[in-house]
């Protein structure tokens, strides 16, 4: 379920923890070493660092005349608490009265953990990916990831079996969520894997010559039948076709948007552009939108996409009333994690049921880390993005260029499907983007180093 229980968070935090930790007995008994690229994202690190401790002063206790004068908002309410009624009594007993920047500091303090464990992902991707094997290795796990979760949730939709993980769908029915809760991460999920399969397929084109004999293009065909390329333009296929399902408005728009854009950028940086590159970005948007689009329902999600609008949705509500916690909060934010429980009490009338999330992830950071903690968690998304298509346009390396791609459409997906929905809330999807954020790192300096590295 994307990690999103308790449970299931707990032990992909467990996972991470225990492998920072090998890592680095390894390290230390000289078995490993940091790498070029760990250096070379070292501003990243340091960002993701100021983060971690932005959200651990959100769980420090300060003194009330402190946290008035950092927070005036949160200073406020925690005056107000009912156990604060006896003030003059503890104030004369010499007992501070104290609060935190944080309104939730259970719900900051596994959202600290959850954190911790995307910037370990991060740097580990950047320890361990020290070869164009393990670069491989890694596109192809998180593909076979992927394509199980497409062909698993198609087939529960089409089949009308409608069961998610080991348990029968009551929401979503008709729609493709494969082990997901939410069809919408789960097209957040195929979207960040689509980029890494585009990616490897423009890293496996080749350079065709100006003229070719009939005899050559027949024989050319036929390799390129027996090749892996085609079972990964299969597996390609087989993604789309699990997005399409979905029936996500915004997930289905961000990967058509993604691929335009990351595909404009890529012809304009691309030193050496190939007609086979052409063909290849063309061919997606043709078999994808068109083909395979006109076969499993692309009119449905274009439906759904007209029939939108401010009346029949809560996202507009729910930005209103957020903006008013963001004036209240400005600086250092509620609390990372605590939107579920701080927002009702800024919830107007008119809008029903109870969110966990603002459905908008620019809003929620805004929200929950403040200004201060927009600027440490966004500044790491758009230098890498800059890397990736610094690598895109400086790199001769196909399989880095290839890369380069994914990062980058990979990112501009993400960045596009935020505006509506939390994704990287999500710690499946998080995970899989902040692995994106080092392959654009990975992509630009990765160099086959003699040297062992574990």
């Amino acid at each position: 379920m994307a990690s999103i229980r308790p449970w299931a968070q707990t032990l992909m935090e467990i996972w991470v923890f225990a492998l920072s930790a090998m890592w680095l007995w390894f390290f230390i008994h000289n078995m490993t070493q940091f790498t070029d690229v760990f250096f070379k994202a070292r501003a990243l690190l340091m960002l993701f660092a100021g983060w971690l401790i932005l959200i651990a002063l959100q769980l420090l206790p300060l003194p009330l005349p402190v946290l008035n004068l950092i927070s005036p908002g949160a200073g406020e309410l925690y005056t107000s608490l009912g156990q604060l009624a006896f003030a003059d009594q503890l104030s004369q007993s010499g007992v501070t009265l104290t609060g935190s920047l944080s309104l939730d500091r259970w719900a900051t303090s596994l959202a600290w953990t959850r954190s911790l464990a995307f910037v370990l992902v991060f740097t580990l991707t950047l320890l361990l990916v020290t070869t164009r094997q393990r670069l491989r290795l890694l596109v192809y796990v998180v593909l076979y990831s992927a394509l199980f979760q497409a062909i698993f949730g198609s087939y529960m939709t089409l089949s009308g079996v409608e069961w998610g993980f080991f348990h029968q769908k009551f929401a979503y029915l008709g729609k493709a969520t494969g082990t997901f809760v939410n069809r919408n991460h789960l097209a957040g999920y195929l979207n960040m894997s689509l980029a890494l399969g585009i990616g490897l397929l423009i890293a496996n084109l080749t350079i065709g010559t100006t003229k070719r004999s009939l005899r050559q293009r027949a024989r050319d065909f036929l390799k390129l039948m027996l090749s892996p390329k085609i079972r990964l333009r299969l597996y390609l296929a087989i993604l789309v076709i699990g997005l399409i399902l979905t029936r996500s408005r915004m997930g289905n728009t961000a990967f058509f948007a993604s691929l335009f854009i990351s595909g404009c950028l890529a012809l304009v940086l691309f030193k050496h552009k190939t007609r086979n590159m052409v063909i290849l970005l063309a061919s997606l948007v043709i078999i994808d939108l068109f083909l395979l689009g006109a076969w499993f329902g692309i009119d449905k999600v274009a439906e759904r996409i007209e029939k939108t609008n401010l009346q029949s949705e809560n996202r507009d509500e729910i930005f209103r009333d957020a903006s008013a916690m963001l004036k209240k909060y400005p600086a250092t934010g509620t609390g990372l994690g605590s939107f579920y429980s701080s927002f009702p009490r800024y919830k107007s009338e008119d809008i029903s049921g109870f969110y966990y999330h603002a459905h908008n992830d620019y809003l929620q950071f805004l929200v929950e880390g403040g200004g201060m903690g927009f600027v440490l968690v966004s500044l790491p998304v758009i230098l890498a993005l800059f890397t990736a298509l610094r690598a895109m346009r400086t790199r001769r390396d196909p399989l880095m260029r290839g890369m380069a791609f994914a990062a980058t459409m990979g990112i501009i997906a993400i960045l596009i499907h935020s505006t509506v929905d939390f994704n990287l809330q999500i710690p499946a999807n998080g995970v899989l983007f902040v692995v994106l954020l080092a392959l654009a790192y990975i992509a630009l300096y990765l160099r086959d180093h003699p040297k062992h590295h574990f």
